[in-house]
């Protein structure tokens, strides 16, 4: 249930509850004129009889009337309390109605202070809180795993990202309000809801939605994968023969890596590592009769799901032939264990055993200013990271509550932390499901093309970069533009070409076998000067990016590691190059990672230019990260913690301004995720001064649309596909020409005043017009997003006639088809 249908839910037990019935005038509200004991009745005609009353039904009626009084007051009592669960539940304070009262009081004073009304308070609660807007994000994954009009592994493949959401979130975000709290330094969000209402309101939605995750899984998924011959199955359910091959496999394979923990007065409970998964086992000792607690771990190096075939030969999920017949059979690793747990423990009576999991805080905090060396300091907090606090613990449903009291008290977790879940816990696993070979049960397979001015026609011949780069701005559009022809090529014929003399990138994510790294370290071993910004506290990325730090300097290439106190976040690639005509600078700015695996799933924007404006502005840039340039000016780029924020919130403001002058004026932005406020009142300010605002936002969104004087002219959408929707685009009307700005920087605060983030502004007509194009159609109503209204999101994938939008992503992909087809 959405926050709003659980508000609706809600609001309809309250109206058909029971109220307290109008009882008239109360005992002791009587004219004085009557005695004691006796009541004055009317009687139709007009007349008045007058008779004795006996005092105990007096007594019974005053009773009856304040009872009634009481179970008014309480059902009103509980309606406002469970309106305030809702608008917790919802991730904010204050209600649509009451902003909207607020704001008219706020323009009713400014009138009477002589004011204009753009300079009217904003309401208090205008907010949404990040932490909540967050879940609700990763409850509209948990809707596509619930779309039965997508196919099958590709819902079971949303199932693996929302448990993978909810894993990360807990270990981040949940960790560190947690600390917070504890250490005292939790404030009012500001969305106005406490610290303690945050928690609890994640606790309890954070909760609902596992439940429902695993309950799509059991009764929707998992009997449809087994519809199409994919089964996953319980150990019973396996027949004699697969049973035999199963224990041999588990002799040979699984046995010689597990490691039984007894926890007795000799061995101290054991530490349980962050999202492992483990069984916690009751025995019995015959002799003594003592009962005795164990752990074991579930092997994560071995395969979540062990796959069995027709004949029940165990495999990995990913070698499963594409050409097998007849079923593939899936058994949980915990369950081929717990099946062989007399082989652990030998002599000893099993009892029981369950399954569950911890999760830790795992947010890494490195003092820069205080750390000689900051790589050395990051790989020191690495290791604390794994013995973080648990944050939440997982159970299957059925565990004793014995076992379950032991658990929560040696792990220090309390019963807000505690979710009681359906066997298999850790449904990230699915992903190996989902790499199944069967093409029939997933999107249709999507080839890349090459981007229009890198190629006239497709072929096997490599584009000059440099030549089709110096006839024109070429903007990419990830992944239906290639990566790999496109920025990979680029960065590489770079490191060949014998005329380029240096090459400077910054690196936040990359793979572990990066061409892009290649070609660096191909550059500096011919000589040429390399500079790579490597960002190694990219979260859940530093130890990969440590360890590609340390081979790029071996290689000689200059490796620094930012600006103390900023991340690096900016996504630059600046090529110096001699020419007959003097030196040239060639650039690349984009939306996303120089990571080649994420390019194919990420949509992301970039632009290769070697505009004079935008080299000067790349190199000042780069000699900012490397060097020392504090006061550093640029023509091409809003580059953050300085410019970012103000650049933006000015353009909102010429918006207004064009708007009351009765001029063009209108703002369309992209982003993952919106949070910072002074952006958020800048588009209250233009939607009350009138200005069309739209946003499409993927993520975390802190501004409440859609309400009457505040936001009623702010649109924002939600799209959620087969590619990660990552770009970030700013375009502002500017009295009909246009301003389009694409670059790294979502609207949040970490983005805007800890990192450094560039926006590159577009100056190409025909460019300008298909990024509004893009955000035009992107928010369209034939096209398929989620709307944010008042009362929370609402998925809107079908039109009134019933038939179904059209998919964003689809249609790009269809345009990149049809350009390569016209190229022929």
């Amino acid at each position: 249930m959405t926050s709003s249908e659980h508000t609706d839910a809600i609001g309809r037990a309250v109206d058909s509850g029971p109220r307290g019935a109008d009882t008239g005038t109360r005992a002791g509200d009587h004219d004085g004129s009557a005695g004691a004991g006796t009541t004055e009745d009317l009687r139709p005609d007009g007349g008045t009889d007058l008779h004795p009353r006996d005092p105990a039904q007096l007594v019974d009626d005053a009773e009856d009337e304040l009872a009634d009084q009481l179970q008014t007051d309480t059902d009103d009592e509980l309606a406002a309390q469970a309106r305030a669960m809702a608008r917790m539940l919802g991730g904010v304070s204050t209600s649509a109605s009451s902003l909207s009262r607020q704001v008219k009081e706020a323009r009713a004073e400014a009138l009477e202070d002589h004011l204009p009304p753009s300079e009217a308070e904003l309401p208090e609660g205008r907010f949404a809180d990040r932490e909540l807007s967050w879940l609700a994000f990763n409850e509209r994954v948990l809707e596509q795993a619930e779309d039965h009009d997508l196919p099958l592994l590709e819902r079971a493949w949303f199932l693996a990202i929302f448990a993978s959401n909810l894993d990360e979130f807990y270990m981040v975000r949940v960790a560190g309000l947690k600390r917070r709290m504890a250490t005292g330094m939790a404030v009012t969000a500001a969305s106005g809801l406490s610290p303690r209402q945050v928690l609890d309101a994640i606790s309890a939605k954070a909760k609902e939605l596992a439940v429902r995750h695993a309950r799509v899984f059991a009764d929707d998924v998992q009997p449809k994968l087994a519809e199409v011959g994919i089964e996953l199955l319980h150990w019973d359910d396996l027949g004699e023969s697969e049973q035999d091959r199963l224990h041999k496999f588990f002799r040979k394979q699984i046995f010689p890596v597990l490691t039984p923990l007894a926890v007795d007065p000799a061995h101290p409970f054991p530490y349980i590592s962050g999202l492992s998964l483990n069984l916690a086992v009751l025995v019995r000792n015959p002799a003594s009769g003592k009962e005795h607690f164990a752990r074991v771990k579930v092997p994560p190096l071995l395969p979540r799901f062990i796959a069995v075939d027709s004949e029940g030969r165990p495999y990995r999920p990913e070698d499963v032939p594409a050409d097998a017949g007849g079923r593939t059979a899936f058994v949980p690793l915990e369950e081929v264990i717990g099946h062989h747990l007399d082989a652990l423990f030998p002599g000893m009576e099993i009892i029981e055993h369950h399954t569950f999991r911890v999760t830790r805080n795992e947010d890494v905090e490195v003092e820069e200013d205080d750390a000689e060396n900051l790589l050395k300091a990051l790989e020191k907090e690495l290791v604390r990271r794994r013995f973080g606090p648990a944050v939440r613990l997982e159970v299957a449903e059925g565990i004793s509550p014995h076992v379950l009291d032991l658990l929560m008290r040696e792990l220090q977790v309390g019963e807000k932390d505690v979710f009681h879940l359906p066997a298999p816990l850790d449904l990230t696993g699915l992903d190996l499901v989902h790499d199944l070979d069967r093409p029939s049960l997933k999107y249709p397979k999507f080839v890349p093309v090459t981007a229009q001015g890198l190629a006239e026609v497709e072929s096997a011949n490599p584009t000059d970069f440099f030549s089709a780069i110096r006839q024109q701005d070429i903007l990419l559009h990830h992944p239906y533009d290639s990566f790999s022809t496109s920025v990979q090529q680029f960065i590489a014929q770079a490191a060949a070409d014998p005329h380029v003399l240096a090459i400077k990138q910054t690196l936040y994510r990359t793979s572990g076998d990066s061409p892009i790294v290649d070609a660096l370290i191909d550059a500096a071993e011919a000589g040429k000067q390399v500079l790579a910004i490597v960002e190694i506290k990219a979260r859940f990325d530093e130890q990969a990016n440590i360890t590609w730090a340390r081979k790029l300097e071996q290689a000689g290439v200059h490796v620094v590691y930012g600006i103390v106190g900023l991340k690096t976040h900016a996504k630059l690639c600046l090529v110096v190059r001699q020419e007959p005509d003097g030196l040239r600078r060639y650039c690349h700015v984009g939306t996303g990672n120089y990571h080649p695996k994420t390019a194919r799933g990420y949509e992301d924007l970039g632009l290769l230019t070697c505009d004079r404006d935008v080299g000067q502005d790349l190199t000042r840039l780069f000699n900012q990260l490397s060097g020392y340039a504090p006061r550093t000016r640029f023509h091409r780029l809003l580059v953050a913690p300085r410019s970012i924020r103000p650049g933006l919130i000015e353009r909102i403001e010429r918006e207004i301004e064009n708007k009351r002058a009765g001029r063009p004026a209108w703002v369309k932005f992209k982003s993952n995720s919106i949070v910072d406020e002074a952006i958020i009142d800048a588009l209250y300010r233009a939607s009350q001064a009138g200005v069309p605002v739209d946003v499409v936002v993927r993520g975390i969104c802190a501004l409440r649309a859609g309400v009457p004087g505040l936001s009623e002219n702010i649109r924002v959408r939600s799209i959620l596909g087969r590619f990660l929707e990552h770009a970030r685009v700013y375009a502002f009307g500017n009295d009909g020409d246009p301003e389009v700005w694409i670059g790294s920087a979502d609207l949040m605060h970490r983005n805007l005043d800890r990192r450094v983030e560039a926006l590159i502004r577009i100056v190409d007509p025909g460019q300008i017009d298909f990024l509004v194009e893009l955000l035009d159609v992107s928010v369209a109503d034939t096209t398929s997003t989620w709307h944010l209204e008042t009362d929370g999101w609402r998925r809107v994938n079908r039109g009134p006639d019933g038939r179904r939008l059209d998919d964003l992503q689809e249609m790009l992909m269809a345009r990149a088809r049809s350009r390569v087809a016209a190229r022929r």
